[in-house]
């Protein structure tokens, strides 16, 4: 029988000062304990997201050729238990129930991503364009507007076709540039028709720092000091140049839009009286969101990642700095290339500055010259770096407004992981994670920063990367054990759903049922889940422990039979 899970009960920290008053936003006014009851403007666009890598599966059906994730899973130890996505939720197959149950939801947005392998094997357009890769995503595409959800395509979430990496090195090559603006201008040319909100990259920090610097990530490498920002630099041109493209021959036509979306954590100041405290926190978020967004909006790279990297640098000996240099034309070709920011957004960390010495080596993390530090108080249900820090929120929104001109945002991810032996779909962990957080995003609207949509990180329970299955951030549990991958719609989608239907918080009291109404709902689910291994284990007794138990009787009863003959002979 399914056991349930009990989670620890959490008290959330209290707000404290930000960096700076804004004449618009004044922090020391806004208590962490306020709940703000009230709704989003009319209009207001709710999704859940995915990605195909995580979700699809099919890593070799119908001409999909391979990507660097599929290579990556495959070595020893690089993985946590050695998964893989090769079938993950199955999604390529079971896509049309997938939006039942966006329908069922009143998902006004679907954000997921085209396999760049699935539709160009070897990478390179003019080799050989997979049409069965193109009809899948037709399929999808379709079947959304059927349902009147509105696709939100990102072209690059983290699968680069194998064969670039071998040939080329990935995007530590500058010829990526060309071949990722062939293979979005492709997708522009099949689907733009009908697809009007595109992503060139998804969490492109991520791609740099732990695919070429850690090596957490694939395609697994370790370039220290200079891998993670030469892979950046040519991201950021090849997303310039696919919003040049879009602009030059599809916008007139198609009337659709193209941004980025880049993830980042908050950095709030360990003590908010003290400047190195708070140069630090600022140095954090610029070497994070910074790196990407000041390129793109304002045509060059944050001051502070000039200053420190360079400075480190010539410490090391070096002839120049490791942070490569835009050329006068680049940095004005680049500034502008963005319709509207998507904007990834997790958690916080405290910051203060730590110093590194030159002669420890080179790194981004010691680049920076920070520390970043967590409140054990904070909860942290799942992921080792995903704690709930509701008001780092509405700071960073606050921040993009303030720092770029308040661009139009689309929150494109944003969710919560539990890590648990057992399962429970009673996730109240995650409705609260939910509330309050987009409450916070709410008051962000109203302290007139310009989100117009919001992506809950995901719908359904998929590869979380090098942590395999080991972590779930789904609406909807799958059943990854079971070859048919069933989903099981946990209480937060009956909370989300609720969220939705009344365009964010109308009242108190209303507010305070629906935790209680979702909770009733996940009852029947968790028995449904409870029930798949209940039959097998029903199977295995008839089909090994009830022929045995009677074979055994007939033995005995045969043996009693002769003790019986012998006694009348």
């Amino acid at each position: 029988m399914l056991q349930r899970c009990i989670l620890r009960t959490y008290h959330v920290l209290a707000l404290v000062l930000c960096v700076s008053a804004r004449e618009d936003f004044d922090w020391t006014k806004n208590e962490k304990t306020s709940f703000y009851y009230s709704t989003f403007p009319t209009g207001f666009s709710w999704g859940a997201g995915s990605s195909a890598y995580q979700t699809e599966g099919a890593w070799n059906i119908d001409g999909k050729g391979m990507s660097i994730w599929d290579a990556f899973t495959r070595k020893k130890g690089k993985i946590f238990l050695n998964d893989t996505g090769d079938t993950s939720c199955d999604g390529y197959n079971k896509f049309k129930d997938d939006i039942t149950l966006m329908k069922d939801m009143k998902l006004n947005h679907y954000r997921f991503s085209i396999s760049w392998p699935r539709i160009l094997p070897s990478g390179l357009k003019s080799e050989h364009i997979n049409e069965k890769g193109i009809k899948y995503y037709e399929d999808l595409i379709n079947m959304l507007l059927d349902n009147k959800i509105t696709p939100i395509v990102i072209l690059y979430h983290w699968d680069l076709p194998q064969l670039l990496q071998e040939k080329y090195g990935g995007w530590q090559n500058v010829t990526m540039v060309n071949y990722f603006n062939d293979f979005a201008n492709l997708c522009f040319e099949r689907f733009g028709h009908k697809v009007k909100y595109w992503i060139t990259f998804n969490n492109p920090w991520s791609i740099a720092v732990e695919g070429y610097e850690t090596g957490e990530h694939a395609p697994g490498m370790k370039l220290k000091g200079t891998g993670a920002y030469k892979a950046a630099h040519h991201i950021i041109k090849a997303h310039a140049k696919v919003w040049h493209t879009y602009d030059m021959q599809w916008r007139s036509k198609q009337k659709g839009m193209v941004g980025i979306s880049l993830t980042a954590d908050w950095g709030e100041p360990v003590d908010i009286s003290n400047q190195r405290d708070i140069e630090a926190a600022e140095r954090y978020i610029q070497f994070y969101l910074g790196w990407f967004a000041t390129p793109i909006f304002n045509g060059d790279y944050p001051q502070v990642m000039k200053d420190y990297i360079g400075r480190k640098s010539g410490q090391q000996g070096l002839g120049a700095s490791r942070l490569p240099v835009f050329s006068p034309q680049e940095k004005s070709y680049i500034k502008g290339t963005c319709d509207f920011l998507g904007l990834g957004h997790f958690t916080t960390r405290y910051i203060t500055p730590k110093n590194y010495p030159s002669g420890l080596g080179d790194s981004y993390f010691a680049d920076r010259d920070l520390a970043e530090l967590v409140d054990p108080k904070w909860p942290d249900p799942g992921s080792e770096w995903l704690y709930s820090v509701p008001w780092g929120f509405r700071r960073m929104l606050n921040f993009v407004k303030t720092q770029y001109g308040n661009p139009m945002v689309y929150v494109t991810e944003n969710g919560v992981s539990e890590k648990m032996v057992c399962t429970d779909l009673c996730d109240d962990w995650r409705m609260q994670y939910f509330k309050d957080y987009i409450n916070e995003m709410l008051k962000a609207v109203k302290d007139g920063v310009n989100v117009k949509g919001y992506t809950a990180w995901s719908l359904l329970d998929n590869f979380e990367w090098d942590e395999g299955f080991s972590e779930r951030f789904g609406l909807y549990y799958v059943d990854f054990s079971n070859k048919n991958k069933p989903r099981y719609p946990k209480a937060s989608v009956q909370f989300y759903k609720r969220i939705i239907s009344s365009n964010g918080f109308p009242n108190q009291r209303e507010v305070e049922s629906w935790k209680r109404k979702s909770v009733e709902t996940c009852a029947s689910s968790n028995q449904l889940l409870a029930a798949d291994p209940l039959i097998g284990h029903m199977e295995m007794v008839s089909e090994i422990v009830i022929p045995t138990v009677c074979t055994l009787c007939i033995l005995l009863s045969a043996v009693f039979l002769m003790f019986l003959l012998r006694g009348r002979i």
